[in-house]
This record gives C-alpha cells, structure tokens and sequence, in this order.
C-alpha cells in the first residue's frame, strides 16, 4: 500500500474509531526481502565493474594484427571519399606511371571496388583468373601490371547484390587468395567513401601510404577530408593529395574554365597539413583513353595529359615514399 492509501486508511479508521492495520507485506517480504533493492544495487555495481574489466581486456588486444601480402614489398592505396572524382583512372595511371618510371619494378593493381570495379575495363582486361596448384588466382596481366578484380569473376553487366559480410569475404579473397607473385609496389584501387572495405584493409595488411583524389568541388572535398582522417585514425600515413578535375581548356580558343572550382583541394591539403601531389586538368584525352582501355600514360606517352600523370603523381608519390624511408 502506498502512502496516499495509507494515510486515507488512517483517516478512515479515525472516523470508525478502528485502529489502523498496518499495511501488509507481500509474500516473503521480511527484512531481507525488503532490503533487495540495496543488494540489487550492489549487484548491479558488481555486474558493471565486470562488464568494464571485460570491454578493457578486449581493448587491450588493439586491432588485429597486421599481415603483409606475401610477395609484395609496398602496398599504395587510392581513396576519395566521394564517388566519380576520378579515383580509378588515377589509380591505373599511377600504376602505369611506376611501372614506366623504372622498368626493372614490377607493379601490381587490385580492384578492392566489389560493387562498381572498373579495373577490367580501363585495363582492358576480360576472362576467369586461372587457379595456381595452391588453389590461388593469377592475376590477369596487361601492359605490363598485374591485376585483380571483382570485375574478372562476375559477368560485366551482372550487378553484385551482397550484404557486407560477403563483401568482406570477396576483399579477402582478393588480398590472400591470389598469386601475386613478387610486386614491388601494389597499387589498390579502394571504393568510395569510409566504410567496411577500408576499414579491413587499412587493419589487416600494412600500408606504405595513402593517396586521396578529389576534384576541387566543395561536396567532394567534405567527403575528401574524411578520408583523409579515417586514414590517419588507423595510423596509415596519408602521402598527399590529388586535384582532379582542377580547370578545363577549350580546345578552340584555349580559354580556362575552373568548372568544379579552383584550388579547393590545395586549399584541403593545407589545411590538414598534406601535399598535392597532382593537379590534373579536365582533359578528353584522359577520359577517353580510359573509356577504351588504352590509358594515357601508355596510348599517348609524350602527350601533355600523359607528362601530367607521370611527372606530377609518380614521381611525386616514390619520392614521398623515399621520404618517409619505407622504400628501399
């Protein structure tokens, strides 16, 4: 009975003349019982301190352990944290670029975009990897680099319709299951944004550095900031970054024209501290060398576009690894 009830109850008895009853206990409800909400409280406590010795052993074992691809020395990614800024043309020119910089390195592409790769095409690449002994696949071979991609496994116009578990298991499939051989330098082509996918491969194989490509637009460059930080939040060092997109030249009368804005990624890099490692102009020749699978870096090596890639990016991005003495 609660206290209203009871003091009524009082008032009741005192018109009646009755003493009052007092209030009856429930069943059981002695000493003891009444004191449960103080031994609850006590055994709440008790059960909280575990739960935080259980969530500091589990902290204390830090993120998985790191474990390189066997055969490849130096691992390069390529990110943006928004889609169509040109990321993976930028990522298979860099490839090439490396390559031709010094031809005794060998140079490898990994396609980590499971739902949207477009390594196939821009390398011009169709067919199944053939399975080594071992049971791991060959990476298919064009101009000289050696690729992987989702894209080498499922039909081109067939979507990939996964929930992330199975998308992590294809991103490790294609880290640990394939015959790489021996690479100097592999170049990985991540999707869009900071999600599962570069989570995994951030924490699970080491990174020499990270190169983040955005055009000069603000909306790509909120999202280009992100990536930037998710990368140095596990600890993978960010090399620079690469203006995309940056003007375009009317072919005719040669006017420029800043279409997505100007300097906005030298105005990022800045701000975080970073380098630009390129400034790429708005260029036909680029997207359509790419489109045919012919990239400019090999279909057209003395083209202006071409120098652009090679001397801007690839050199740029060696050096900053010699920098950071993670290249012999």
């Amino acid at each position: 009975m609660g206290a209203p009830a009871w003091r009524w109850a009082l008032r009741a008895a005192r018109r009646s003349g009755r003493a009052p009853t007092a209030p009856r206990r429930g069943p059981g409800c002695g000493p003891a019982v009444c004191a449960a909400p103080f031994a609850d409280s006590a055994s709440s406590s008790s059960r909280d301190e575990a739960l935080m010795d259980k969530r500091a052993r589990i902290l204390s074992r830090g993120l998985p352990k790191q474990k390189p691809i066997e055969g490849v020395k130096q691992v390069v990614v390529l990110a943006s944290g928004k889609g169509g800024v040109g990321k993976s043309t930028t990522a298979v020119n860099i490839a090439l670029a490396l390559a031709a910089n010094d031809s005794t390195k060998e140079v490898g592409l990994l396609d980590a975009d499971i739902y949207g790769p477009s390594i196939p095409k821009m390398m011009n690449l169709k067919g199944n990897p053939e399975l080594t002994p071992k049971n791991l696949m060959r990476p298919l071979k064009n101009y000289g680099i050696a690729c992987m991609s989702m894209g080498f496994l499922v039909e081109e116009t067939a979507p990939v319709v996964w929930r992330g578990l199975m998308v992590m298991s294809a991103v490790e499939k294609l880290l640990r299951q394939v015959d790489w051989g021996q690479l100097d330098y592999l170049v990985i082509d991540m999707p869009p944004g900071t999600g599962d996918v570069q989570l995994s491969v951030s924490q699970n194989i080491p990174i020499a550095g990270a190169v983040i490509v955005s055009t000069p637009q603000d909306v790509a460059l909120l999202d280009a900031r992100k990536g930037a930080e998710m990368f140095r939040k596990v600890h993978v060092p960010v090399l620079g970054l690469v203006q995309n997109m940056s003007v375009f030249q009317c072919p005719k009368c040669k006017h420029e024209t800043h279409i997505f804005g100007a300097d906005g990624v030298r105005d990022l890099a800045k701000t975080l501290g970073l380098d630009i490692l390129g400034d790429i102009p708005l260029h036909v020749n680029i997207r359509e060398t790419c489109d045919s699978g012919q990239p400019v870096v090999i279909s057209q090596p003395q083209s202006d576009e071409e120098k652009c890639w090679r001397l801007r990016q690839a050199v740029d991005v060696v050096s900053h690894l010699l920098v950071l003495g993670i290249v012999d």
